[in-house]
């Protein structure tokens, strides 16, 4: 019997994808390559990670498709309902980066909020002192106002965060959450929450009312020395509202690790604004989320094989 073929659009950690092409005909290519057209007329099996649109022009052009594994979490590029009509499975894995995303939550406060610079030769005593004071940091993290906006998989792990830190923790979820499973962090309105926050980190879901979640009116909630953290989507921060707020508050600061588009073109307005600071989607950039993310290749060969996926994504709850 011929093996099911396979389509791997990115990249994927070399061990899964080993794994993968043990049992599959697995074939790299990505989507502007002029072999894709005939690969994906015959192919099974597609994953993609973030930058492969699988809408219904890509569904019609094959066929044969079977499932779609998203080597990752979101699934923001995924038509899932269209998936769903032509009985094509959608998988992912969820929570494969999240300790990874925490961490650079955890970074990006540091950074801003604790400033430090590393010596590369020995100094008088004159700059020693100089250096000293300049790295001499308003505040600690202690007693600051962490929020949080939206308490799902990631967020509640940033409020574990914040609470092992000794922050206040808030929080702004559409969903009512258990006491137990909110670390310690406070349910508020969102206006509240904005208005309180000395940190305001975003893990909010792709929903189209979420588009332009921050505008200009919740800009204009915020403290004039809040740091904004984002690692959810890009669309949810209007950036022309994010810049205005930053030029009008040079203590407040942004990390912006999404964006919309991807990448941020020339016309982004918050190049060169000394208090933003913009990161190429790399929150969960570690190797062991990438071979985590990379795992969905089990999904995929149950699917292939006639099993129920752990991990499938429905209309419903994509």
């Amino acid at each position: 019997m011929p093996r099911p073929l396979v389509v791997q659009t990115e990249d994927l950690d070399p061990q899964p994808a080993a794994w993968l092409a043990e049992r599959c005909e697995l074939a790299r290519c990505a989507p502007d390559d002029p072999r894709f057209a005939a690969l994906l007329a015959r192919a099974e099996g597609l994953i993609v990670r973030t930058y492969t649109r699988v809408d219904d022009a890509l569904l019609q052009a094959a066929p044969r498709l079977r499932v779609v594994g998203r080597a990752g979490v979101g699934v923001d590029n995924i038509d899932v309902a269209a998936c769903a009509a032509r009985g094509v499975a959608v998988v992912n894995t969820p929570g494969a980066n999240t300790r990874a995303v925490v961490e650079f939550v955890a970074a990006a406060m540091l950074d801003v909020l604790r400033p430090r610079a590393a010596l590369d030769r020995p100094l008088p005593l004159d700059e020693w002192n100089r250096l000293r004071k300049s790295l001499e940091a308003e505040r600690e993290l202690a007693g600051l106002t962490l929020g949080v906006l939206g308490l799902g998989r990631i967020g509640s792990q940033v409020a574990r965060l914040g609470a092992a830190l000794d922050m206040r923790v808030r929080y702004h979820d559409l969903r009512e959450i258990a006491p137990p499973d909110r670390h310690a962090a406070h349910p508020v309105p969102l206006g509240d929450l904005l208005a309180s926050a000395d940190v305001l980190s975003v893990h909010v879901d792709a929903r189209p009312s979420n588009r332009g979640l921050l505008g200009e009116p919740e800009f204009a909630r915020m403290k004039p020395d809040a740091l904004l953290i984002n690692t959810s989507r890009g669309f949810v921060v209007d950036a022309g509202a994010c810049a205005a707020f930053l030029r009008a508050n040079p203590r407040a600061a942004a990390v912006l690790d999404v964006h919309d588009p991807e990448p941020p073109g020339p016309s982004c307005p918050l190049w060169g604004l000394p208090n933003a600071r913009l990161t190429p989607h790399a929150a969960g950039a570690t190797r062991h989320a990438k071979r985590e993310m990379s795992w969905v290749v089990r999904d995929v060969w149950r699917v292939l094989s006639g099993e129920t996926p752990e991990h499938a994504v429905t209309p419903e709850h994509a």
